[in-house]
C-alpha cells in the first residue's frame, strides 16, 4: 500500500497531469452546455412582432409550448397527433410542414411535434424500407401502433442482417420485451447524448496522456534500473504503478461523466431523462432504457473502455524504450476505432470496433451508437449484440493487459 501511495503521488506531482485533469473538467461542463446554444426558435407575439429566440429561452420557450404533449405515448395519442398534422395541412392545401405559411407550424404542430416523432418510421414499407409522408398514413391504423412497431423491426432486421436469422430472431424478441407504451418529455435531443460521448472520447486521451509514461520514462531516463535492483523493484512496483495510474484515470472520468451529467440534467431539465429511448431516436430501438438510464450506462461502459485502455497503454509502456513511442502507440489505438469503422468492410469493421479497447468511447463507432443501433456479432447460429460485445471485452481487457503489463516489466532489461 506504502508503494502505490508513492506511485499515486509520483503520478500526481506532475504537473501535466493536473493540467489535463482540470482542461477535462473544465470540457465536460461546456460540452454540457453547448449543445443549448444550437437551440432556435421564433414565433410572432400579439403585436404581430417576431420575436427570435436562442439557447436556454428557445429551450424554456418549446418546452412551454408542447407540455400538453408530455406523458404516455398512447396509439390514441399519436392518432390523435396525426389527425391534428393532416387536417392542419389540408386546410392550407400543402403535403410537408414546411410548405404552411409562416407561424403556423409554431402555433399548431410544434405542440404535438413529439407526438409524431418515429409515426413516418414505424408505417415505412417492408420491403423498400422508404417511410411515407404523414400525409399518406391511416389514422385509423395507428390504433395498433405497437403492433405495427414489432412489425417494423422484424422487416428492418431482415434488410440489417439478411444472412443472420439469429440476429433477427434475437432482435424481434429483445424489442418485444421493451416496456410499452412509451414515455416522452420534450427538453432534450440525441445531440445532447453526442456531446456526452465526445466527453467521454476527450477524457480517454487525456488519461492514455497521462498513462503512456508509466513505465517508459523511468527506461528512458535510467531511473528504472535503479528501482527494479531494490527490494520491491520489481512485481510489487509494476503492480503499484499500474494501480496509481488505474485509479487516476477511473478517477477522473467519473468526475468528468458526474459534473457532465449533472450539468446537462440541470440545463435540460430533469424530467426529460425520464423520455423514452425510442422517442430520441429509432422508434424500434432495441433497448428499453429512459435517456436517465442510457445516461448512466454510457458512463458506466465508458469507464470500463477508459481503463481498459489505459491499461493497453501501460502494456506498450513497458514494452517501449521512450516516452514518445508509448504516447504515439496509445494514441494510435485510440483512433484506430474511427478510423477501422470508415475504412473497413461492414463484418469486419464491427467485429474490430466491438473488441478494441477503445471503442466504447470511440466518435461514430462508440458504445452510445452501438446502442441505438441494430448491429450484431454472428457467430455460426450464435448473435450478440454489440454493445454487450463491448462491455465483455472491456472487462476481460482491463486485467488481461494490467498482467501482461506487469510481466513485461519484470521481464524488462536495459539495452
Amino acid at each position: 500500500m506504502r508503494i502505490f501511495c508513492l506511485e499515486l503521488k509520483r503520478v500526481l506531482q506532475a504537473r501535466l497531469t493536473w493540467i489535463l485533469l482540470a482542461l477535462a473538467l473544465i470540457l465536460s461542463v461546456l460540452l454540457a452546455y453547448l449543445p443549448a446554444t444550437y437551440c432556435y426558435s421564433s414565433y410572432t407575439d400579439e403585436a404581430g412582432n417576431e420575436v427570435n429566440l436562442t439557447g436556454l429561452a428557445s429551450i424554456s420557450y418549446e418546452k412551454e409550448r408542447q407540455a400538453d404533449a408530455s406523458g404516455i405515448v398512447t396509439p390514441e395519442r399519436v392518432r390523435e397527433a396525426v389527425e391534428i398534422y393532416q387536417a392542419c395541412l389540408t386546410s392550407y392545401g400543402v403535403t410537408e410542414s414546411y410548405d404552411l405559411p409562416e407561424g403556423v407550424y409554431e402555433e399548431e404542430i410544434l405542440p404535438i411535434a413529439p407526438l409524431l416523432h418515429g409515426v413516418k418510421e414505424a408505417f415505412a414499407d417492408p420491403d423498400t424500407g422508404m417511410a411515407p409522408t404523414i400525409m399518406e398514413i391511416d389514422p385509423e391504423k395507428i390504433d395498433g401502433y405497437y403492433s405495427v412497431c414489432e412489425a417494423r423491426i422484424a422487416s428492418l432486421m431482415a434488410m440489417e442482417q439478411p444472412d443472420s436469422p439469429a440476429a433477427q430472431h434475437q432482435a424481434v424478441e429483445m424489442y418485444r420485451k421493451v416496456e410499452k407504451p412509451f414515455e416522452v418529455y420534450p427538453g432534450m435531443s440525441s445531440t445532447i447524448l453526442d456531446y456526452q460521448n465526445i466527453m467521454g472520447f476527450l477524457v480517454l486521451l487525456f488519461c492514455v496522456v497521462v498513462a503512456a509514461p508509466v513505465f517508459s520514462a523511468g527506461y528512458q531516463s535510467g531511473a528504472d534500473d535503479i528501482l527494479r535492483c531494490t527490494k520491491h523493484g520489481r512485481v510489487t512496483l509494476g503492480v503499484s504503478k499500474v494501480f496509481a495510474a488505474l485509479f487516476v484515470s477511473g478517477a477522473a472520468f467519473v468526475t468528468c461523466a458526474a459534473a457532465h451529467i449533472l450539468a446537462v440534467n440541470s440545463l435540460f431539465g430533469w424530467e426529460c431523462t425520464k423520455t423514452s429511448v425510442q422517442m430520441l431516436y429509432s422508434i424500434v430501438t432495441l433497448t428499453g432504457m429512459n435517456i436517465g438510464e442510457l445516461q448512466r450506462l454510457f458512463a458506466a461502459a465508458g469507464l470500463l473502455s477508459v481503463l481498459a485502455s489505459v491499461s493497453f497503454t501501460l502494456f506498450l509502456s513497458s514494452r517501449c524504450k521512450t516516452s514518445a513511442a508509448s504516447l504515439a502507440s496509445g494514441l494510435i489505438f485510440c483512433i484506430a476505432p474511427v478510423v477501422l469503422s470508415m475504412t473497413m468492410p461492414g463484418a469486419l469493421s464491427t467485429w474490430l470496433c466491438s473488441i478494441l479497447p477503445a471503442s466504447g468511447t470511440s466518435i461514430q463507432a462508440g458504445i452510445l451508437y452501438a446502442i441505438t443501433g441494430f448491429k450484431f456479432l454472428s457467430l455460426g447460429g450464435l448473435a450478440v449484440w454489440t454493445p454487450w460485445a463491448m462491455i465483455g471485452a472491456c472487462i476481460i481487457e482491463i486485467p488481461l493487459f494490467a498482467f501482461l503489463a506487469v510481466r513485461s516489466y519484470c521481464r524488462h532489461t536495459a539495452a
